[in-house]
């Protein structure tokens, strides 16, 4: 391990330590400062402004500042919610998470008995969301790990203390198929570039790569996918939203899971359009561009995104 991530892993424990051993309140004040620090030093900043350039053209630039420094104060939060693990997920009912809609869909998938590919975005605390669920029904957090070997163990512990489990895909995604098959709850997000061999769907009025993997564990599996979101109030406290499989026509066609990322993708579009400073910015979302993505395959998403819209103009 190199000497960066020694000193990464330090400052992450000692931070998490501090703001541990604070009153909520307190915390919560040191974590909104610190992410004005972050939004101050121009952490990623510039990388963030253009891609709500991208997606908000029609805003004005102090409206897209205004989004970019509340969402810096947000990951402020989050961090200090992670640093206090067991103090905010088992909570007093109320004291965190203010309202919980949405629950009888992973009922019904958990009665179904093949798990549930359980979708959410790098959007508000989805750690908090995962911690939630897993209060309620076994719930694994899928994906690949961080950089640092010492601040991705840092995780794993934190989430084992409020019952989390933990699937690398770096060591096989097929602990994913397990435990669907042990009828849990994975949770997958597919809302960062995935590259040249991703399919590219619309996201924001762009061709955009994105992640067929849930789609497709899904369909195969025939676990449902169902998508879930964390939103944070004015007063700190958090809403959860938990929505029903979306409905896909021809599930068995060759194009299924492009056309089933198109759906959860305009979904994740419509929520970060509610609530644009849940989105983590940071990222470089359409660093990739569609000149490789498979023949059709932007057509089928586009058609897919198309008739998700003309849905829900209808509701």
């Amino acid at each position: 391990m190199s000497r960066a991530h020694g000193f990464e892993a330090a400052l992450v424990r000692g931070l998490q330590g501090a703001l541990g051993a604070m009153p909520r309140a307190f915390a919560q004040g040191m974590g909104a400062g610190l992410g004005r620090v972050a939004h101050g030093i121009g952490l990623r900043r510039s990388v963030a402004a253009a891609n709500l350039a991208l997606a908000f053209p029609e805003k004005s630039e102090r409206e897209r500042a205004a989004i970019l420094a509340a969402h810096y104060r947000d990951l402020g939060l989050v961090l200090a919610e992670y640093a206090r693990p067991t103090k905010t997920v088992d909570a007093p009912e109320g004291e965190v998470v203010a309202a919980f809609r949405g629950m009888e869909h992973l009922e019904r998938a958990e009665r179904g008995g093949r798990g549930a590919v359980l979708l959410t975005g790098h959007y508000g605390n989805f750690g908090l969301l995962a911690a939630t669920l897993a209060k309620r029904h076994p719930v694994d957090m899928a994906g690949k790990p961080i950089q640092n070997p010492q601040v991705e163990a840092l995780l794993v512990e934190i989430g084992r203390s409020v019952r989390l489990g933990r699937i690398r895909f770096d060591r096989g995604a097929r602990r994913v198929f397990t435990a669907l098959k042990e009828n849990r709850w994975v949770m997958l997000m597919a809302d960062q570039d995935a590259g040249p061999d991703g399919a590219f769907v619309p996201f924001f009025g762009r061709p955009t790569s994105t992640w067929t993997g849930p789609a497709s564990i899904a369909l195969r599996t025939g676990a449902p996918l169902v998508m879930a979101f964390i939103v944070r109030r004015d007063d700190g406290r958090h809403e959860i939203d938990v929505l029903p499989p979306p409905v896909l026509e021809r599930p068995e066609a060759a194009d299924a899971d492009v056309r089933l990322t198109a759906l959860h993708t305009a979904e994740l579009e419509r929520r970060v359009r509610r609530h644009p400073a849940m989105w983590f910015w940071l990222h470089r979302r359409w660093k990739s561009a569609p000149g490789g993505s498979a023949p059709g395959a932007t057509a089928a998403a586009a058609a897919a995104a198309a008739a998700a819209a003309a849905a829900a103009g209808a509701a």
